[in-house]
């Protein structure tokens, strides 16, 4: 035991002695230990160095590119199972056209605008309904057809009043009552106001207009998008 104590105490002594006077020396001319150490401190600090300018940013990179790629990934298996149903998807572009092509017809042009509002009034006066108030109001234009309200307020008996509304759902264009409210005026009679809303598709000339304001519109979404 005394021995061994004796052992560790040289081999201490001589590894101290080895890191004393280095700065008189050239680091080649350094003893075995404190060359270790100092290749092993050049290592550690090179290593770190990479890791902060170097290989952090190939593992940022790296990131991104592994998420883009699960991006393309589902992309890639929606676009397989497009291909795949594409004859189901085609058969329901057409039927999906045929119906809005039935919604059209359904639509006056700005031309038939006035005999529509003439069949509402008839509607109401072939029902004895007397029309205290019959103002069409702005037209507001939407992406793809214009909306025209009417504003009505007409008397009559509950029956009548009934049957007004159900001709204005069987009517051959779309006609929509909104806002619709019952009161009884002095006479006892049955006052219905509303807001008749009737729609047609837009000319060439406003469709025109209304795309070239969407594509502005979208223009501009894009632009904000990219300057976030």
């Amino acid at each position: 035991m005394e021995r061994m104590n004796i052992d560790l105490k040289s081999l201490g002594g001589s590894l101290s002695s080895q890191f004393q006077n280095l700065g008189d020396r050239p680091p080649g001319q350094w003893p075995i230990a404190p060359r270790i150490l100092c290749g092993i401190g050049v290592m550690a600090a090179v290593i770190t160095a990479g890791h902060f300018f170097y290989w952090s940013t190939q593992f940022e990179e790296y990131d991104q590119l592994a998420a883009t790629e699960l991006t393309l990934q589902g992309e890639y298996k929606t676009k397989v199972a497009q291909a795949i149903n594409l004859d189901a998807l085609i058969a329901q572009k057409a039927q999906v056209d045929q119906y809005v092509e039935r919604l059209q017809k359904q639509l006056p042009s700005k031309a038939e605008m006035a005999a529509l509002l003439s069949d509402i009034n008839q509607a109401g006066v072939g029902r004895g309904l007397s029309f205290d108030l019959f103002k069409p109001g702005q037209v507001v234009v939407r992406d793809y057809y214009a909306e025209l309200p009417i504003d009505i307020k007409v008397t009559g008996t509950y029956h009548d009043i009934g049957a007004f509304a159900s001709d204005m759902a069987n009517l051959p264009r779309i006609v929509t009552l909104n806002n619709m409210a019952l009161t009884t005026n002095k006479d006892g009679g049955l006052v219905l106001e509303a807001v008749a809303k009737t729609f047609r598709y837009l000319d060439p000339e406003e469709a025109n207009a209304q795309r070239k304001i969407k594509a502005d519109r979208d223009k501009k979404a894009k632009d904000g998008k990219g300057a976030a």
